[in-house]
């Protein structure tokens, strides 16, 4: 049985589908952990998602800019 975690921010969501992709894709990741075609469906994703937000983009919210240069575990 597959856990989910509840999605609360914007932000919350992207990290969940960086992970995900990661995990369902692992052979898209490379050894030292780049992984081009997860970036792309990243960035896809994130412009179609930034288009359904009412009032702007993610610039209006809390996530940090450019989000997927940040540091994760």
């Amino acid at each position: 049985m597959a856990m989910t975690q509840e999605i609360q921010t914007y932000a919350d969501l992207l990290e969940q589908i960086h992970n995900d992709l990661r995990i369902q894709h692992p052979d898209w990741v490379k050894p030292n952990g780049e992984s081009p075609m997860c970036d792309s469906y990243e960035a896809r994703l994130i412009e179609l998602l930034d288009g359904s937000i009412p009032g702007g983009s993610r610039k209006n919210t809390a996530v940090p800019d450019p989000f997927w240069n940040t540091e994760r575990n």
